[in-house]
């Protein structure tokens, strides 16, 4: 029977670790029964994780899953392996990948990327004992996996507000990684945000590819010259929903003291990005960490999430991160973000998808 739940609310800290976690803890060649289920014990080895395109060190999407991965590890006393993905890799690549996680005894075994979707469906089946998750991506149905998605656009109806504010031009840019609904709810949620504050502000939109085999999540060059085209238009506020791709974006930004806009992680906070932070305004939080590490806590209790798991402002699973003292700063903008989140979460505003 299918949970819907709640992501716990407990922070999850997204720290840039070089390692990878190396695989440890007690080996299993069953990862869990329903016997197990109902007496509340865990049977497994560890965690799985394979990670999105882009992989670890991305200061957003995969970092975030791996934030979650560590913190799971350490409270629950167990090992994990995380996996990279392959430059050009197909499906059968990401089966092969969930399969040997899955033949290792690792429980739950998680897919960090839509991109992940016909790979959990097709080794889900194969073994009904092992919890999968996926995220970004609620097509796969089966008792077996966990789908966790999130309400993208409400987080990004606040990056519109306070870019729409912070702008001195009334003129900003948002820049996707590829152009696929999935990302196009973050630039509808952005959009409907400035307008909110601005309905006659100028918005410069692009996508950097048409697929992801393309690189639009991995490539910061191509990040970086769609910034450049940005702000060399007017913009002086770009937002980015674009993966390691985003960095190039921040880059570009700081070198012409325009303000950027991070994605999914605390953007601000990152090391590997810390030269350029005083220019990240803010960034559009997906709780992608708290996601993972609430799954692993499922299935260790023994009563594992399954079906959809949705994040929004209103359970933490979405938000935006103050973070900037620049930002805190701007107490009118501060003002109208925290104001536009009260209102999402009272139901005032509805935020489009589309």
């Amino acid at each position: 029977m299918s949970r819907r739940t709640r992501f716990s609310r407990a922070a999850v800290t997204v720290a840039v670790v070089a390692l990878a976690a190396a695989g440890c803890g007690k080996s299993s060649t069953d990862s869990g029964t329903s016997d197990d289920a109902e007496s509340g014990s865990y049977s497994g080895k560890g965690i799985g994780l394979a990670y999105d395109i882009g992989g670890k060190g991305d200061q957003s999407f995969n970092d975030a899953a791996f934030a979650g991965f560590q913190k799971a590890e350490k409270e629950f006393k167990i090992g994990g392996q995380d996996i990279e993905p392959q430059d050009g890799e197909s499906d059968a690549d990401k089966v092969q990948r969930l399969t040997q996680l899955a033949q290792a005894g690792y429980n739950p075994v998680i897919g960090v990327g839509f991109v992940y979707a016909p790979a959990v469906k097709e080794v889900a089946a194969k073994f009904p004992k092992i919890t999968f998750g996926i995220i970004d991506d609620e097509q796969v149905q089966a008792k077996n996996v966990a789908d966790l998605v999130f309400h993208e656009e409400q987080a990004s109806y606040l990056a519109g507000v306070a870019a729409a504010k912070a702008s001195k031009k009334a003129h900003i840019g948002f820049i996707g990684g590829v152009d696929i609904p999935l990302i196009h709810k973050f630039e509808a949620g952005y959009v409907q945000g400035a307008k909110s504050v601005n309905p006659n502000i100028k918005i410069e939109s692009q996508y950097l590819t048409e697929t992801a085999q393309e690189g639009g999540f991995s490539s910061p060059d191509k990040g970086k010259d769609a910034a450049s085209g940005q702000i060399e238009a007017g913009a002086d506020v770009i937002y980015h929903a674009a993966g390691l791709s985003g960095q190039g974006v921040i880059t570009e930004a700081a070198a012409k003291k325009v303000w950027a806009i991070g994605v999914d992680s605390d953007q601000y906070s990152q090391s590997a990005l810390a030269a350029y932070k005083d220019y990240i305004l803010g960034s559009a939080l997906k709780n992608v960490g708290g996601a993972v590490y609430d799954l692993v806590k499922s299935v260790h209790a023994g009563k594992p999430l399954s079906g959809v798991v949705r994040g929004s402002l209103s359970n933490d699973g979405v938000g935006f991160a103050d973070t900037n003292p620049k930002y805190k700063a701007m107490t009118d903008v501060v003002a109208a973000v925290d104001k536009a989140k009260k209102d999402i979460i009272d139901g005032k505003i509805t935020v489009n998808t589309k």
